[in-house]
């Protein structure tokens, strides 16, 4: 199968993972929601270990996979913290900022120049969060109150930060390290799962869960496990055929199926400006990860 069509079936299982988040939110707590479902998660990847060779898995690979793991559990669980507070609509779209950042942070730090096309990317994606997050009745400096105060939006800068960290290591474990897509997977969920399980204890000094909330949500927490494996999974066969950049831009469809068909079927508000947004911040973010 081919990387675009890879990339494009992990999108709109990505799109409706979230959907499914934002519904199971209601109920949960962030965390505990996190930790149940990367408990299903490695229940699922479970076969994945059947196809390892062992003998080609190194420590060094391992250790930088774990690391990576804990940027991901981290990121992870702030993206469920923004999700849970802010409408799905308004929360996801800024995911798309990754790019910007990359490419601001490496013209910082790093002295690289901006082509062209790369500063209009990041003025559409600056245009698009002004207009995802402005009101009416509001004064024009309330986008950037809201950055500023906003909780649930640091939680969704600090993921944004992580995951641009860890889409680098994702290619790095595949390419430089050969880690196959099947070790990938299979250690990944374990290493989630073990670490939201030391998480979860320490933050409610027990591992006992809502039993009768669980018996009720389970099917769905199960069901978005197997929705998540095969996002992942087909993300990771992607990447390995693809460059990052490639791969990402087309995942930007999940941003704008879930934004705004989970809009819809939460009945938030202002969908037309959120759709508007929606729009520029993918076309900014394609035109970073294409210069």
């Amino acid at each position: 199968m081919d990387w675009f069509t890879l990339a494009l079936i992990s999108a709109l299982l990505s799109a409706v993972a979230s959907i499914l988040e934002k519904k199971t939110l209601f109920t949960y707590d962030a965390l505990e929601f996190s930790f149940i479902l990367s408990a299903f998660n490695l229940l699922f990847s479970v076969p994945f270990f059947f196809y390892i060779d062992y003998s080609s898995v190194t420590a060094v690979s391992l250790i930088v996979l774990f690391f990576k793991s804990i940027m991901g559990v981290l990121a992870f669980w702030s993206v469920m913290l923004a999700l849970k507070n802010l409408e799905i609509s308004g929360a996801l779209p800024l995911m798309v900022l990754t790019p910007g950042l990359v490419a601001l942070f490496a013209f910082i730090f790093l002295g690289e120049s901006l082509a062209g096309l790369e500063i209009v990317g990041m003025l559409l994606l600056l245009s698009g969060t002004y207009i995802l997050e402005m009101k009416v009745e509001e004064s024009l400096v309330h986008p950037l109150k809201v950055f500023i105060n906003s909780k649930s939006h640091h939680f969704i800068i600090f993921a944004l930060l992580l995951f641009t960290v860890t889409s680098l290591l994702d290619k790095a474990l595949l390419s430089r390290f050969k880690m196959t897509p099947y070790t990938f997977m299979a250690f990944q969920q374990l290493f989630f799962a073990v670490i939201f399980l030391v998480i979860y204890s320490i933050k409610t000094k027990s591992l006992k869960l809502d039993k009768p909330k669980f018996v009720l949500n389970w099917h769905i927490i199960a069901f978005i496990g197997i929705i998540t494996i095969g996002y992942r999974y087909t993300q990771i066969e992607a990447v390995k055929i693809a460059p990052v950049a490639l791969v990402l831009s087309v995942k930007r469809i999940s941003v704008f199926i879930a934004a705004i068909g989970g809009g819809r079927i939460f009945r938030e508000q202002s969908l037309l400006r959120k759709t508007i947004a929606t729009i520029i911040l993918i076309a900014g973010a394609i035109m970073i990860l294409e210069e």
